[in-house]
C-alpha cells in the first residue's frame, strides 16, 4: 500500500471486502476500496506507515495490526496511532477491515 502497488494490494482482498473507517466511512467492495486508496494515498504529503506488530487469533481467522501513520499537516508531521482489525476468509483473503485510531493531543474527558 505505501509503495502504491494497487494490484498487489487488491490480490489480498476478497471481492466483497468491507472496510469501515474510524469515522464510520464504509467501502463495500474490492474495486470501491482500491479506488479510494489509489486516489487518496498519492495525495498525502509526507506519508509514512510504521507497523509495530501483527497478532492473530488462535484460529487464524482474525488479525490485528498495530501501526502508526504520519502525514504532514500545515507543514508539520502528524502521527496517528491505529489498530486495524482484519477478518480473513477461508482462503486467507481479507474479508473485512475495521480501523480504530487514537487522537493524540486531544484532552481526556472527565468521566463520572
Amino acid at each position: 500500500m505505501t509503495a502504491h502497488q494497487w494490484d498487489a494490494m487488491a490480490a489480498c482482498l476478497a471481492d466483497d471486502v468491507v472496510r469501515t473507517g474510524p469515522y464510520g466511512d464504509t467501502y463495500a467492495s474490492k474495486p470501491e476500496y482500491v479506488a479510494f486508496l489509489s486516489d487518496l494515498m498519492p495525495k498525502l504529503p509526507g506519508y509514512s506507515m510504521d507497523v509495530t506488530q501483527i497478532v492473530y487469533t488462535a484460529d487464524g481467522r482474525t488479525a490485528v495490526a498495530e501501526l502508526s501513520e504520519t502525514v504532514e499537516v500545515a507543514g508539520a508531521p502528524k502521527l496517528t496511532p491505529e489498530a486495524l482489525v482484519f477478518d480473513l476468509t477461508a482462503d486467507g483473503l481479507i474479508g473485512r477491515i475495521r480501523i480504530y485510531i487514537q487522537e493524540l493531543g486531544v484532552p481526556a474527558r472527565n468521566l463520572p
